[in-house]
């Protein structure tokens, strides 16, 4: 009795893990998914790959004491003065994904207001 027992319970285990991994097979070859990553690689052709943060949009002077102010607060995170005619910009941090970007907002919405995370270009 005992080894029947044994028997079955190999078994049971036995099928449920070859259709768990029958199952992950097939949604890997979905063409949903597929669909999905193709769209995912238009978006990142299109609009590049990574975030930064944008402090400021404006005139040059503010836009230089924003930089300057961001500077002390947060030593060693990269930040960048961009000129797109007739404003500047001053952008901070490199990152690979919105989330990333989004945790380094919080902490920065303390000192400075109005901040948006935009995706860069290529």
């Amino acid at each position: 009795m005992k080894s029947k027992l044994t028997v079955l319970s190999f078994l049971f285990v036995l099928l449920t893990t070859s259709y768990n991994s029958f199952s992950q097979n097939k949604t890997n070859e979905s063409a949903e998914i597929k669909n999905i990553v193709s769209k995912k690689r238009s978006f990142n052709s299109t609009y590049g790959f990574g975030y930064r943060i944008q402090l400021y949009n404006g005139n040059e002077q503010k836009a230089r004491q924003f930089m300057a102010r961001f500077k002390v607060e947060f030593p060693g995170i990269f930040s960048k003065l961009v000129y797109y005619a007739p404003e500047w910009k001053v952008q901070v941090g490199n990152y690979k994904t919105k989330l990333e970007a989004d945790k380094d907002l919080i902490k920065f919405q303390d000192k400075f207001s109005g901040i948006i995370v935009i995706p860069m270009g290529k």
